[in-house]
């Protein structure tokens, strides 16, 4: 099959989404002296990014708002803590609503991609492909992670879920996709590294599929995507 459009997952699949708000939440963590409520930072880290999976998933369904999203991860970790007379912590909503958003700016901050996210864009940039990124990341966020990483010059179309009013899986957000791109389904291929949102959502849509494993996550799906690769550079053997 010759394909002339990509579309290609932002988080976690070029931008080092993972690295980058680990090195956010430290930041966060010593900003708002959250020492004094928790034994180590780990206790906080930990309730942390069990709560984002969750409410990520839920909101990729269309369950929960982004603002429940960026208002709920802040506050069950931050209710693990305790004061110094052993009272748990009872944060308010917009004490977590401002630390969600000074998290969010310290994540956009941040330039790190994933190894091999620029040598790829560019081979596939060469290779005159029309490249779509593809992303349920928050408008303003995603903008401004593009720009500190130095990755929104490849790209023909933007395609964000806030603007499509639905999130991948959903078909809305594949539908919106290629009436923004101006693709055929046909000679469109997407790249991503969820293998729910990304390649599950894309394959139900009619588009082939490249799962970018790079985390080496044992699936049950090992037969839904059309390809399977550990590196952004095994790309090129493909595309």
């Amino acid at each position: 099959m010759t394909y002339t459009d990509i579309f290609i997952d932002f988080d976690d699949t070029l931008y080092d989404t993972y690295g980058n708000a680990v090195i956010a939440l430290n930041e966060l963590y010593e900003h708002y002296e959250l020492g004094r409520y928790f034994n180590n930072p780990g206790q906080f880290f930990d309730i942390y990014w069990q709560t984002n999976h969750k409410l990520w998933h839920q909101y990729a369904h269309g369950q929960i708002s982004r603002d429940y999203l960026m208002i709920e991860r802040m506050r069950r970790p931050l209710q693990a803590g305790t004061t110094a007379d052993g009272k748990p912590l009872t944060p308010t909503t917009q004490q977590c609503a401002d630390m969600g958003n000074k998290f969010l700016k310290l994540c956009a901050d941040k330039p790190g991609t994933v190894e091999g996210a620029h040598q790829l864009m560019e081979y596939l940039k060469h290779k005159n492909y029309k490249l779509h990124m593809c992303s349920n990341g928050f408008h303003e966020v995603q903008y401004h992670k593009l720009r500190a990483s130095k990755l929104i010059e490849y790209f023909d179309t933007i395609i964000l879920s806030e603007d499509a009013k639905a999130n991948k899986p959903s078909p809305k957000f594949f539908d919106y996709a290629m009436q923004t791109s101006k693709a055929t389904r046909e000679t469109t291929i997407m790249i991503g590294d969820n293998i729910e949102t990304d390649i599950r959502g894309a394959k139900q849509a009619g588009i082939a599929t490249i799962f970018f494993n790079h985390f080496n996550l044992q699936h049950p799906d090992n037969q839904i995507a059309d390809y399977e690769v550990n590196k952004l550079s095994d790309i090129t053997q493909i595309l």
